[in-house]
């Protein structure tokens, strides 16, 4: 069976989170595939308050074969799109999560 490209796949679920709920700010996609960091981040400004907005929504990273995601903050969750895509889950390390509360999960430790 050929292996899933980690890299493609990331970059695919990512494209389909880049609906920009706020209007005033900018959801960018940031990919890069060289050393494995993906991430989408909303900036911009809240003109009517002139506050500052910026924050990572999603941040994931492959290492040593693994899917790193140390940001989740989607609805559905992308360690269930990775699933859903075939990537199995000790493939998937929730870093988001303390390391010793990784061995609870059913997800790999790292």
């Amino acid at each position: 069976m050929e292996r899933i490209n980690y890299s493609e796949l990331i970059q695919k679920i990512l494209k389909g989170h880049l609906a920009n709920d706020l209007n005033d700010t900018e959801v960018q996609l940031i990919c890069d595939p060289k050393e494995h960091h993906y991430l989408i981040i909303n900036l911009g400004w809240k003109e009517a308050e002139y506050q500052r907005v910026y924050g990572c929504i999603i941040h994931i990273d492959i290492k040593d074969n693994k899917i790193w995601i140390q940001r989740d903050f989607t609805e559905v969750g992308i360690a269930n799109e990775l699933l859903a895509a075939g990537v199995p889950k000790q493939d998937i390390v929730l870093g988001f999560q303390a390391p010793y509360k990784r061995k609870f999960t059913e997800f790999a430790v790292g």
